[in-house]
């Protein structure tokens, strides 16, 4: 349905520059590199386009497959050459079909998952069910197919469900190693497809610490765990030669701690309760400083500082001191890394997810809480759980690990809206086992006292039915509707910048290479754009051209960069920007009216204000300002330079413009 939706979309694109700047900021970079491999001579010279970069960072060669999760792009294009498809798919199909089938295996996993769970497939039925209504909050794979989560989710489903059958009980040795083997794989292909990886199986390896501490996890089971973790990440870095960002993950470092203060501190699970706790609190501390010395260590021998941007925005967005930091608030001003807006709650009430998740949320908690007290104590006789006896149910391994997940997985979203996919998706499994298991519909009614085995039996299926037709009857008319519809992705604007930049009906990379030179541009293929991260990454996908910066984020040197190149919306003498800008090389400057004039943010949240109290500068507009803070000597760069005044025209020329888009050439002094 999401491939319907899209194909929908783009049905009716008659050039190729308007369906590539369909794909949006980082989606279109990533795109770039499949193209790039699909137009190379060779498969080789593809590949070596890709480790000698020079074209996504002007004056600087990067290596792309080290810096960027790309390995998919790559193994896309070498399928797309060898497979005999050219004649009747194009690439950018080949791509989208690709990825919306990875969405199906993504499905499949989530019902996989809630049948383990519960022993029926009407669990998984209802899962898939509530995943397809709530897929506004579930995915967005629709409207960011390239994103690097639209690839490393449905993997992480895979991952999750085999845990989940890894964590039963009294598997046999041959099924335990192959599902073993299956969590690896998961694990390694998550962790190439994503950055944001490690942080993800962060609270993944938190989720097993909690259970295993509480002695709710067989010990063995959750070591494998963790060495595969370990093991997939640095695999991972072996193929991204060696990126340091990985090797100095918090992941690797709380890992290795853990395994250490296993071996350091014996019998931890013996003892009376308050014995026990008082192991388990010195075993905690013992792991976090183990750590943070450990990740301490090794970012001090690797020089790393690729991550340090989220640590001071994690900083600044829990409240630990405000920040000038550019590039923090440039992350705490987006909509995507606040808090979860409320009404995606109302959303996910309307399919009845919500109330569910949350009932099921509590019975299980409820359970886990006193399974947690029974283990610790030691002991099954005491009074408190002989008076809970018949209300209480056994909390199985993978359901006790599925409960945990959806908890942490439920703080980061409550946390970070961006991270709700990683949660809402799962919310879909475990309210759809909780109403189709056996386990909480028993403990209910003991605790009624109205159990018998029938009465579980007919409630165990005749709700989830109810529950099925009642979102069938409501839902299914505007699903129905919205496959009906015939939409078009319009932005003349920048299709007419893109076309500007090459100058030809034709993109000139469709021509053969001998009539390219008959086709005159009005910028040459060597040409330096600067501009924001986000249109630059259309400029190479569209043009080819080399950019200044770009919206992988994940490098100091490139932050440092930005933050200069942003220097255009900022208060800033012309002299000053033309030095800059002619630093990189640059040739052509793009400003945008959007971001000059910007009103989507509110006043502080603005580009153009990080960069003026970045800079120490005043705000505009009125409202308070931090008293440190002073006016600037100069005006408003891209607004003072549309004046044409003799100090700036000496330096930047207009060539191209539109109601959204000044394009400025760069004069080249001796």
């Amino acid at each position: 349905m999401q491939l319907y939706t899209y194909l929908n979309l783009t049905r009716e694109k008659k050039q190729e520059v308007e369906r590539e700047i369909s794909f949006r900021t980082e989606c279109g970079l990533y795109y770039s590199y499949y193209k790039q491999m699909i137009q190379a001579a060779s498969i080789q010279q593809g590949l070596h386009g890709l480790v000698y970069d020079n074209k996504t960072e002007s004056v600087r060669t990067i290596n792309i497959l080290e810096r960027m999760n790309v390995y998919q792009e790559v193994f896309l294009s070498i399928l797309y050459r060898i497979l005999p498809i050219q004649q009747y798919l194009e690439p950018v199909y080949f791509y989208i079909y690709t990825l919306f089938g990875l969405q199906a295996v993504y499905v499949i996993a989530l019902y996989v998952t809630s049948w383990l769970l519960s022993g029926t497939w009407l669990s998984g039925l209802l899962a898939a069910c509530w995943y397809v209504t709530n897929r506004i909050d579930t995915t967005r794979v629709e409207f960011t197919i390239p994103l690097r989560e639209n690839w490393a989710l449905p993997f992480f489903a895979v991952q999750i469900a085999a845990i989940t059958y890894l964590l039963r009980t009294h598997l046999q040795p041959v099924r335990e190693r192959w599902t073993l083997t299956a969590v690896f794989i998961a694990t390694f292909l998550f962790s190439l497809t994503w950055q944001f990886n490690q942080f993800m199986m962060l609270i993944q390896a938190l989720a097993l610490f909690i259970l295993d501490c509480f002695d709710m996890l067989p010990t063995a089971k959750v070591t494998w765990l963790y060495i595969i973790q370990i093991s997939g990440l640095l695999l991972v870095c072996v193929l991204q030669f060696f990126n340091s960002m990985i090797l100095g993950s918090l992941l690797i470092s709380f890992n290795a701690s853990v395994l250490i203060a296993r071996t350091i501190q014996k019998n931890l699970k013996k003892g009376s309760l308050l014995n026990r706790l008082g192991k388990l609190i010195l075993h905690v501390l013992l792991v976090l400083c183990l750590t943070l010395l450990i990740n301490k260590f090794i970012k001090k021998i690797l020089n790393l500082e690729s991550d340090e941007h989220i640590f001071k925005f994690l900083k600044a967005k829990f409240g630990f001191g405000a920040t000038r930091d550019f590039d923090a608030n440039l992350y705490l001003c987006e909509e995507a890394f606040g808090l979860l807006p409320l009404n995606t709650f109302s959303r996910l009430s309307d399919t009845l997810l919500f109330y569910v998740y949350v009932f099921v949320l509590f019975l299980m908690t409820v359970a886990a809480v006193i399974v947690a007290f029974r283990n610790l104590s030691g002991s099954n006789q005491v009074q408190f759980m002989e008076k809970m006896e018949e209300c209480t149910i056994t909390l199985k391994p993978d359901a006790a690990y599925n409960l945990m997940h959806t908890v942490l997985f439920g703080c980061l979203a409550l946390s970070t809206m961006r991270m709700k996919y990683l949660w809402t998706s799962h919310m879909c499994v475990f309210a759809s086992f909780g109403l189709c298991s056996t386990e909480v519909w028993k403990l209910i009614l003991k605790c009624i006292h109205l159990y018998t085995s029938q009465r579980t039996h007919v409630i165990k299926y005749s709700i989830p039915i109810i529950t099925l037709l009642y979102i069938s009857y409501k839902f299914w008319p505007g699903i129905m509707d919205e496959l009906s519809e015939l939409r078009e992705f319009y932005d003349p604007d920048t299709v007419e910048l893109m076309n500007w930049i090459n100058n030809a009906e034709m993109p000139l990379q469709r021509l053969p290479q001998t009539y390219q030179h008959l086709f005159r541009s009005n910028t040459p293929n060597t040409a330096v754009f600067a501009g924001s991260m986000q249109l630059l990454a259309g400029v190479k996908l569209c043009t080819g051209r080399t950019l200044t910066n770009h919206p992988h984020y994940e490098d100091k040197n490139l932050r440092e960069r930005t933050k200069q190149i942003y220097q255009i919306y900022a208060k800033r003498s012309p002299e000053d920007v033309y030095r800059i800008l002619r630093s990189f090389g640059t040739d052509y400057v793009i400003l945008e009216d959007s971001i000059c004039y910007e009103r989507r943010h509110s006043r502080g949240c603005r580009l153009r204000d990080l960069l003026d109290v970045a800079n120490g500068h005043i705000m505009d507009g009125l409202g308070e300002n931090e008293p440190d803070l002073k006016p600037s000597l100069y005006p408003r760069f891209c607004e003072e330079i549309k004046k044409n005044l003799p100090s700036y025209t000496i330096h930047f020329t207009r060539v191209f413009q539109n109601k959204t888009f000044h394009v400025y050439k760069l004069a080249k002094h001796k």
